[in-house]
């Protein structure tokens, strides 16, 4: 059998899926409704793929009704609609004997998922007749990696549960009371990379690019690099992820003026831009994965804790990556 990536996305539903039960039977949740419903469009969303379109026949149905049910969403979620329920939790002193129970055990999970995800990887490309044989002759260069990933937290999942003993529904239960911690904002990443994509098919790097060229004074090669260094951490703090941030801004400043007109290395470009990027990443809520989820996993009172952490780090590296830009990229 041919695995596809169409069933790690079948996975991520099925947890969405219960996900979206538990809220619904929460009734200490104020929005138990409209925040099981939330959780279970996105569900759906992920169990839509090449089958759909078989079965509806038209691929624009398909793609409207996707679009009405993210319509709907940020619906929900801008009203209000998901809220955080009451969750199975232990408490504090149950953690902390529990802890001191199993020591450096509970490393294990964490560290197995990594582990794991390598070992795949490499057993994978060493043996390219088993990587074809297991995913076929045509499959995405990610699709090893995600496989060895979720194959990676299967396998910590069972250890936890085996180390620690808890109930086959707590895992869920966590599940839930992350994804209500974050809130829609856990939606933020998918939508966002999308947006780049319809920006960059939209021309908006050469609309952009015009603009620099005629508005700014780019013939001067500190303010290129000054507009290109601080443009890519600006864009990726608006659309919390620099790989979208990245064609945009190379369309708009760093071909055209930085190469073609200053007569620039690409590479070193390409490297300090995506660290530039990255910069911006440390700053911005809309990286959620970055920056939201770990106060929600840290239960910090303060949801921009880790950003207010970050600031001072990711202004100094911009100008440092401004600095190396300048120096370095036009030897």
């Amino acid at each position: 059998m041919i695995f596809q990536q169409n069933y790690l996305y079948w996975l991520a539903g099925a947890v969405l899926l219960g996900v979206a039960v538990m809220s619904w039977r929460d009734k200490n949740n104020p929005r138990r409704i409209t925040t099981g419903l939330f959780w279970g469009i996105y569900a759906v969303l992920f169990f839509i793929g090449d089958w759909t379109y078989q079965l509806i026949g038209s691929t624009r149905q398909v793609n409207i009704m996707v679009g009405i049910a993210v319509v709907i969403m940020a619906l929900m979620a801008g009203l209000g609609g998901v809220k955080l329920g009451k969750y199975t939790q232990r408490t504090p002193e149950q953690r902390e004997k529990s802890a001191r129970r199993l020591g450096g055990r509970l490393f294990l999970p964490a560290l197995t998922i990594p582990l794991v995800t390598v070992i795949g990887v490499l057993l994978f490309t060493f043996f390219p007749s088993l990587q074809a044989g297991f995913f076929g002759a045509e499959h995405s260069a990610t699709l090893v990696t995600l496989f060895s990933m979720t194959l990676g937290c299967v396998i910590a999942l069972v250890m936890a549960l085996v180390i620690t003993g808890d109930r086959v529904s707590q895992p869920l239960q966590e599940a839930r009371r992350l994804l209500d911690s974050v809130g829609s904002v856990f939606i933020l990443p998918q939508i966002l990379a999308m947006l780049g994509l319809l920006f960059t098919a939209a021309g908006v790097g050469h609309s952009l690019s015009w603009l620099t060229e005629h508005y700014l004074a780019v013939n001067n090669r500190l303010i290129a690099v000054m507009v290109y260094v601080g443009g890519m951490a600006l864009l990726t703090m608006i659309m919390g992820n620099a790989f979208a941030a990245f064609p945009i801004v190379t369309a708009a400043v760093g071909i055209p003026i930085l190469v073609l007109q200053q007569g620039g290395n690409p590479a070193v470009m390409a490297a300090i831009g995506m660290f530039s990027g990255y910069c911006g990443t440390l700053m911005t809520p809309m990286a959620a994965n970055f920056n939201i989820v770990p106060a929600a996993l840290l239960d910090l009172p303060d949801k921009n804790a880790v950003i207010k952490a970050q600031i001072p780090t990711g202004l100094l590296l911009l100008v440092v990556n401004g600095v190396l830009l300048y120096f370095f990229m036009f030897l």
